[in-house]
């Protein structure tokens, strides 16, 4: 869905050297970029290309004998010259730049045509008689044969007498690929003729068609090679001329006619160098035309029909290297280059407009996707249509063409909602009337309802009939340029509502601006009346308004002031009005030759094919859009919103996703495009949400990108349309719970009302309560799609912290709100009570006995047997139990069922749900046949509802209490209700005795201890103290059981062996002291605990000699121990600190040597090194390298998993030297040898001990040792902290001494003034 049309139009005029000289070939310099044209005078022009109308041609008069003439003409780029061929047969090879001619060979009979092949490699020459020469560029001759056997049979090529080679004419066209070439050969005297096909390399007849009447010799093959371009004529059957494609195998394709008079005759048929136009020059006996043909979905449209003034003998030529730019020459040297470029058919308000010889296919995409040449109407036009607008407006559709007659057409539609009255019907379309001829107009845009505005070229106004006088005299002295006019619409006639008229319009030229430079955009500026913006070639832009007065002075760029320039020509470009902090503003995107994406001067992509725009509120007045979206040359379809084009980074972003790899996995912001080269030709806005996609083959296909559906989601429930969030929902799939959760679940609860008012569908609310969940689908599935405005985001942070809470979940909440919304506002009904059903299903937890109360109503007006309008209103029981059980797990409806206590109930929910009557009759027998409160444990029992149970079953009598005393055994948990529930002194001490022996087996021995003293269980409660080591307890619970004086000793005896077994030493001496009044064993009790101070006051205060030597005795072993060990550790501390030095140093130096080879490696052309150029040598498992940098990245994960299992064994154990952790290892077992505050307690009590004993020396050689230790500690660990954050060690510096002279003196400033006796000599001199 294209249309082609002019984007710029230059022109030249040719000086030719003499009268009545014209111009016959033309051959083009793909090198240099310039034309060469060959006249009847053989002359040579040579014009250079870009055209300018200051444009100069260098000219060359050829010396060639009188009476010969230049034939054919091709340019060989190896040799940069031009190979021409004269109509006596000699070959002349004409170097352009150095002005010389070389003959380099005759060909006898004269020379028809010259082509050669696509490489250059060799040179097709046709002759007068019908002979054809293949050669190379040095001049040897391949090989010769004849084109037509017949002509060889019947002349003598000996006599050249010029007769026979004055009746035969013949073209050839090389494939793409060059191994073959076509020609046509005709002969005057002969109707019919032959395509026939050449092998290359031999020259041997590969295939040729049937006899056929061709037009002339044009001949062209498409450079992809898949067809041949020719024509037939059709004279005798009266019809018009038909272009006919043929294949390699001399097979024809397919055709089409011109649609021209029979009297037409096609002169040159050409391919444009991408192979999807097709050209033609056709002379006719009132106008001249080259027309323009594009194929898709296996049909031939005609996109332009360019008109010139009969006799002018047009002909073209198409650029090799730029398939939209075409050349055009007449006889008397005027030469016209014509940029073209396909446009999207499709309008802003999904329209699409297909132009089609004179016929322009219209439908309304947003109705129905009906691919070309399909449509929904048909608009028929007097000539071809070469440009066409569309306007809207209310719910008026307004369409202007210009015509290749030069005349304007303006139709005028109803609302699109209208047009299904149309559907196949065709419509003739009347122009204006009042004469108006526009000649070369371009860029037809709407400025208004009545106004129009295009572009006229000054220097090909003479093609055509004049302009108007009053335009003529204002721009008399322009002989080139460009005429910017406003065209003013009136219609005389009123328009017919819901029809489609065009009659009655009057157009005038009512405004005329003349520029120097070529216009090559138009676009009208959405939020000004009557204005556009113009851009010229070169990118600049600049404003232009119908309300203020222009004149020619004024037309000059500079005098425009404009912030929406371009840094090159872009030919696509679009102005959309945008939301910039709420302010409304006009951006001016364009797209250049080149695929890149414009925004002013900011390159938003390098690599678009086609882009567009997408607007969430829909509508036409005042469309405001939201996102941008763009197909790359990946393939890829990138929407950007527009906050993120203003003040974001979306250059960055877009070219992320261009030269991503991973295309396949979903992504928020593109869509992986499955056809190669598809084109985006269409957006359609508002709910909608869908992109049109057209692909290279003509198919259209649509597509719903989930970021722009959710956007419009969002929109609506931003307006409060809930039922159309609702359809977009369910028609794309997306969790209903985004519904809910985008204001937050508390705030849904408001609205939940209007929500169910206005969906007005009780299957859709079904639906919607059946998938809602706890989970925020806004901060989950959709948090890369949605971003939520602050506003909202902080209403339902609170909303998500209840979320979880146990006083209500969102699903109950929304459900309970849309339940009672559904009670309010919509009348009873077998729906809405099935919803309802589904509502306390759906409920968390379900409230099944709450939806059975509700059948359960239900069946009791079915048996009462009363036909009211209540009950027809409802479902039946049945259909209602059925609904229940397919949303829920049937067992558990039936165990709710049995909660109600309602055995016929419970029977029915079991017949419904199959369950095996074999299995639950029996069972609802059985219970029918029980007491009430037996029936109601017995089930609660087996509903596992012990608290009920209980309840129940104490409600029955003494009888079972029994059975009420083993279910709290076998439920714990109810011993504090059973104790509630019965008043009874002995009851109540079997509950607690039982409470305390559930206790006392699971250990809790102090609880169980004080559960048997409240039923004066006092011998457990001893056993429960002395379980739990309480020695204290056992003590008061033997008081209370008044045990003897031997009792209690044996008593004391075993719990100091027990509870010295159980490492509390201190407190076995306290029981041997105060209950045995042992103090020797309280004394060895003591040293065992190291409570050095308390065991020498308990000697001194028995005053036993014996007990104070053994305590001097166990000090001094303790000491030396103790000594012994601080110095073992002290010399670890400089072992370990030692290590850490040498692999920290390790460690940085391999750090530099890697970082100077990945400098050297960036350098350097990884082809030229090889495998075994990377160094193993001094790597080691400290290098920290990634895949990319380290050779050991070749080990396999099978590998690494073995490995971090052995780093894990060995995490705990010891330090494994060389390993990746071990400089990490080494800091924490620094860290871990500190001294802990039981360790310096204890150092301290028994320093103390040493002193009070006599022993000053041998406590200062203690606490020197563990003074000594706990500094070097310290120093060692500082060092590590020090280390680890520099990148360099000072040798000098960084050692341990140098740490520990440091913390030396601070440490002993510390120290209380009368330890300072006890310091060591050294430390002494130090302080």
């Amino acid at each position: 869905m294209k249309n082609l049309k002019v984007s710029s139009q230059l022109t030249l005029d040719l000086e030719l050297q003499f009268e009545g000289e014209t111009l016959l070939l033309s051959a083009f310099d793909i090198e240099r970029n310039r034309v060469f044209f060959a006249s009847s005078a053989n002359v040579v022009y040579t014009v250079q290309l870009p055209l300018s109308p200051n444009s100069s041609s260098d000219v060359e008069l050829l010396p060639l004998e009188p009476g010969d003439r230049i034939a054919a003409m091709d340019y060989l780029m190896e040799k940069e010259a031009l190979i021409l061929g004269t109509s006596s047969g000699c070959l002349l090879l004409y170097n352009v730049d150095m002005k010389t001619t070389e003959v380099v060979g005759e060909v006898k009979g004269g020379v028809k045509s010259i082509a050669s092949s696509p490489d250059g490699a060799l040179l097709a020459v046709t002759s007068g008689y019908g002979q054809l020469l293949v050669m190379t560029h040095d001049w040897d001759v391949q090989y010769e044969t004849s084109l037509e056997p017949q002509l060889c049979d019947n002349v003598d090529i000996n006599e050249n007498d010029g007769s026979s080679s004055s009746l035969f004419e013949s073209s050839i066209s090389w494939r793409g690929d060059g191994r073959y070439y076509a020609t046509i050969s005709r002969i005057y005297d002969s109707y019919l003729q032959k395509l026939r096909i050449w092998e290359r390399e031999s020259g041997v007849l590969h295939s040729s068609s049937e006899l056929k009447n061709f037009m002339g010799t044009s001949l062209d093959w498409m450079p992809g090679g898949a067809k041949l371009a020719t024509a037939y004529d059709r004279k005798s059957e009266n019809k018009c001329p038909l272009i006919v494609l043929f294949e390699k195998n001399g097979l024809e394709r397919n055709s089409f006619s011109i649609d021209e008079p029979v009297k037409a005759t096609v002169e040159i048929l050409k391919w444009n160098c991408n192979s999807d136009i097709l050209a033609a020059s056709v002379v006719g006996d009132e106008y001249d035309t080259i027309k323009i043909w594009s194929f898709s979905n296996n049909h031939w449209y005609l996109k332009q029909d360019i008109r010139y003034p009969t006799k002018e003998g047009m002909k073209f030529i198409w650029d090799p290297l730029k398939p939209l730019h075409l050349i055009s020459w007449s006889l008397h040297g005027k030469i016209i280059a014509y940029n073209f470029m396909w446009t999207t058919a499709v309008s802003e308000t999904s329209v699409a407009l297909v132009i089609n010889n004179s016929n322009v296919l219209v439908t309304p995409l947003s109705l129905s996707l009906i691919p070309p040449p399909m449509s929904l109407l048909d608009l028929k036009f007097s000539s071809a249509v070469r440009d066409i607008s569309l306007f809207s407006k209310s719910s008026k559709n307004y369409f202007a063409t210009y015509l290749s007659n030069g005349s304007l057409c303006v139709v005028e539609l109803p609302s699109i909602d209208m047009w299904d009255q149309f559907e196949g019907k065709v419509f003739d379309i009347e122009g204006c009337h009042d004469n108006l001829k526009l000649e070369t107009f371009m860029h037809l845009t709407w400025l208004d309802s009545h106004t129009l505005l295009g572009v006229s070229s000054i220097g090909s106004h003479n093609f055509l009939s004049p302009l108007a006088e009053n335009v003529l005299a204002q721009n008399q002295k322009l002989t080139h340029g460009y005429l910017l006019q406003e065209i003013e619409l009136v219609c005389s006639e009123n328009s017919v509502p819901e029809s489609v008229s065009s009659s009655g319009w009057l157009a005038k030229i009512s405004k005329t601006v003349s520029f120097g430079e070529p216009i090559i955009a138009i676009e009208p500026i959405p939020s000004k009346k009557s204005s556009a913006f113009v851009q010229f070639h070169g990118g600049s832009v600049v404003e232009y308004s119908s309300t203020n007065s222009m004149t020619r002075e004024k037309s000059r760029v500079h005098d425009f002031s404009s912030e929406h320039g371009f840094s090159s020509s872009c030919p696509w470009m679009k102005s959309v009005l945008v939301h910039d902090n709420g302010i409304l503003r006009d951006l001016v995107f364009g797209l250049d030759d080149n695929g890149r994406l414009h925004l002013g001067k900011r390159t938003l992509c390098k690599n678009c094919s086609s882009f567009s725009f997408y607007s969430a509120a829909g509508g036409v007045s005042e469309q405001v859009f939201t996102h941008l979206l763009l197909i790359t040359k990946q393939d890829l379809l990138i929407i950007v919103s527009m906050d993120d084009v203003l003040h974001g980074n979306p250059e960055t972003l877009i070219d992320s996703y261009s030269n991503s790899n991973n295309h396949t996995k979903e992504n928020k912001d593109f869509v992986h495009i499955w056809e190669r080269g598809a084109k985006l030709i269409g957006v359609i806005h508002g709910d909608e949400a869908a992109v049109l996609v057209q692909t290279n083959r003509g198919s259209l296909e649509c597509i719903y990108p989930r970021k722009l559906v959710l956007v419009s989601i969002i929109n609506a429930l931003v307006q409060g349309r809930y039922k159309d969030a609702m359809l977009m929902v369910r028609r794309h799939r997306i969790d209903f719970n985004v519904i809910v959760d985008y204001y937050g679940w508390k705030a849904f609860l408001k609205s939940a009302k209007e929500f169910v008012l206005q969906v007005d569908n009780l299957g859709h609310i079904t639906e919607f309560v059946s998938s809602i969940k706890n989970e925020n689908v806004i901060d989950t599935l959709y948090k890369s799609y949605i971003s939520l405005p602050s506003s909202i985001e902080s209403s339902t942070k609170p909303a998500e912290n209840l979320q979880g809470s146990a006083t209500e979940s969102k699903v109950s909440g929304v459900l309970l709100a849309v339940r009672r919304a559904l009670e309010e506002q919509i009348p009873e009904s077998s729906a809405r009570e099935l919803c309802i059903l589904t509502t306390l299903a759906r409920s968390e937890p379900p409230a099944l006995e709450e939806a059975l109360n509700r059948i359960k109503v239900i069946r009791e007006l079915e048996l009462s047997g009363v036909d009211d309008a209540r009950r027809r209103s409802y479902p039946s029981a049945e259909e209602s139990l059925k609904h229940l059980l397919w949303l829920t797990d049937s067992d558990s409806v039936y165990e709710a069922a049995l909660g109600l206590y309602d055995l016929n109930l419970a029977a029915i929910v079991a017949l419904n749900s199959q369950k095996d009557p074999k299995e639950f009759l029996p069972y609802l027998k059985g219970l029918e046949e029980l007491p009430p409160s037996v029936m109601r444990y017995t089930i609660d029992l087996k509903l596992r509802r012990y608290e009920s149970a209980l309840k129940h079953i104490v409600s029955a009598g003494d009888d079972y209490y029994e059975d009420c005393l083993n279910l709290m055994k076998n439920n714990p948990e109810l011993f504090p209700l059973g104790l509630q529930l019965f008043s009874d002194h002995v009851q109540r001490s079997q509950i607690l005795e039982a409470w305390g022996d559930h206790l006392n087996a699971e250990k809790c021995f102090g609880d169980a201890a004080r559960i048997y003293l409240c039923c004066l269980s006092l011998q457990k409660a001893l056993r429960a103290y002395r379980g739990c080591a309480d020695w204290r307890g056992v003590f008061t619970v033997a008081g209370l059981l008044k045990l003897g004086k031997k009792e209690v000793l044996l008593l004391a005896n075993e719990l100091c062996e027990e509870i010295q077994a159980l490492g509390k030493p201190a407190e076995a001496a306290k029981i041997a002291l105060e209950y045995l009044k042992d103090v020797a064993r309280a004394v060895d009790y003591l040293i065992m605990a190291r409570e050095w101070k308390e065991a020498l006051r308990i000697a001194y205060m028995q005053e036993e000699q014996d007990l104070v030597s053994s305590l001097s005795d166990a000090c001094l072993e303790c000491a030396s121990t103790l000594t012994s060990e601080y110095n073992e550790g002290l010399e670890k501390v400089g072992k370990y600190s030692a290590r850490y030095l040498a692999v920290r140093q390790r460690r940085i130096l391999f750090a530099a040597k890697i970082q100077a080879e990945e400098r050297f490696a960036s350098d350097v052309d990884y082809d030229t090194l090889s495998e075994s150029s990377t160094t193993f040598s001094d790597m080691s498992a400290y290098t920290t390298r990634t895949a990319k940098d380290s050779c050991a990245s070749i080990s396999s994960s099978k590998a690494s998993k073995a490995r971090d299992a052995r780093r894990q064994r060995h995490k705990g154990g010891r330090i494994r030297p060389g390993s990746p952790g071990e400089e990490l290892a080494l800091v924490d077992y620094l860290k871990c040898m500190s001294l802990t505050d039981s360790a310096q307690c204890e150092l301290q009590s028994l320093i103390a001990t040493l002193i009070m004993l006599g022993k000053e020396e041998i406590a200062s050689k203690l606490q020197s040792a563990a003074d000594a230790y706990q500094i070097s500690q310290q120093a060692a660990v500082k060092l590590a902290e020090d280390t680890m954050v520099n990148d360099a060690i000072d040798e000098a510096a960084h050692t341990l001494e140098n740490y520990i002279k440091r913390l030396r003196v601070p440490y002993v400033k510390a120290l209380p003034p009368q330890s300072e006796a006890l310091l060591p000599p050294l430390l002494v001199k130090t302080s």
